[in-house]
């Protein structure tokens, strides 16, 4: 079975770690994994023959080495020829564009995995990353989110991921493909809500990173985390289809996810130094992510254009709150005039 993986910065790298070593032992798959690498140059070479000569992601996952049988591909065309696993890992507002380029590249039968954190909105209104995928390349796609920092997992500290598949068995093959004694995963049938709460948490990060910058302290930080889990569930609840199932919000890329990425994440990070330097979102991916974009902000704009187009802005005090803060220059301390005022507190 021919594994294609296209990557994205360090999370692509990681997750390629995991693949190549277990392709090794599992006979079912192919032994070679294919890495779709935007070229680039890092300190006078190609990033891609870095990584295919020293097997090692110098610029976005660096200290870690990929198994040999992990090949970095310029050209996208030639890394998915002929597959028929597909694990997608760029950023959202690409996925269009690319589809189109690998849509005649793979096999008719061909899976797909998305990683991808991040929604689109359309002409009628919500569209899921997974969505513009099965739509274009004519294929079934799972989604994999859950509490899973990049250098963490390359480090192979112990974690739990979730996989979304409306059908199941399909989840199950890139379980098996994936996972590890430290990578754990759970399968669901609730794919539109995994993939929803991979996005929206990035929403509730950049609040939490606007409480550490002001120094509110922990007790207010909570109250972040779970009045924003509390419009995760509402809003899931507003735009999926189908049944929203409230005990996927207790699986890896619900609550534990949150949790992490209001810590941990890069989302928190930017936004603690948006307030205490006061220099734009735009300024701080230049510095602090190597002009990597922040998905926080961006789908925060996505869901508030969302949320407009339903006249339901008023429903969604907190993603309104940073949205708010991020785009129309409101002061951060909206963000705790909101928490003041939440309908969950009234």
């Amino acid at each position: 079975m021919g594994t294609s993986y296209r990557r994205w910065m360090g999370r692509g790298s990681a997750v390629a770690k995991i693949i190549g070593k277990n392709v090794q032992t599992i006979q079912r798959f192919a032994t070679t994994v294919n890495m779709w690498v935007f070229e680039e140059m890092v300190n006078g070479r190609k990033l891609t023959e870095i990584l295919n000569q020293d097997h090692e992601n110098v610029k976005y996952l660096p200290g870690y080495k990929l198994p040999e049988n992990v090949v970095a591909i310029p050209d996208v065309k030639d890394a998915v020829r002929g597959a028929d696993l597909l694990i997608f890992v760029v950023p959202h507002q690409f996925i269009r564009r690319l589809c189109d380029e690998i849509v005649d590249q793979v096999a008719q039968n061909a899976l797909a995995l998305s990683l991808i954190k991040g929604i689109d909105e359309g002409p009628e209104g919500l569209k899921l990353i997974s969505d513009i995928i099965r739509e274009k390349m004519k294929i079934d796609v799972s989604v994999l989110m859950g509490a899973n920092i990049a250098n963490e997992v390359a480090a192979d500290k112990f974690c739990e991921t979730t996989i979304g598949s409306k059908i199941v068995q399909n989840g199950n093959i890139f379980k098996e493909l994936l996972q590890t004694s430290n990578f754990r995963i759970t399968v669901v049938e609730d794919a539109d809500t995994v993939e929803l709460c991979g996005a929206l948490k990035n929403i509730v990060a950049v609040g939490a990173g606007f409480c550490d910058g002001l120094r509110c302290g922990d007790n207010t930080k909570a109250a972040v985390i779970r009045l924003g889990l509390m419009e995760m569930i509402a809003f899931a609840k507003l735009f999926c289809k189908g049944t929203v199932s409230v005990a996927t919000f207790l699986e890896s890329c619900g609550i534990a996810d949150v949790i992490t990425t209001c810590y941990g994440g890069r989302n928190r990070k930017i936004a603690e130094a948006f307030v205490k330097t006061g220099k734009t979102i735009e300024q701080l991916e230049k510095e602090m992510l190597n002009g990597q974009k922040l998905q926080g902000p961006q789908t925060s704009a996505e869901v508030h254009l969302i949320l407009k187009q339903k006249a339901l802005v008023d429903k969604f005090p907190l993603f309104t709150a940073v949205y708010r803060i991020c785009y129309e220059g409101k002061p951060v301390e909206e963000l705790i005039v909101c928490l003041q005022s939440h309908p969950e507190h009234m």
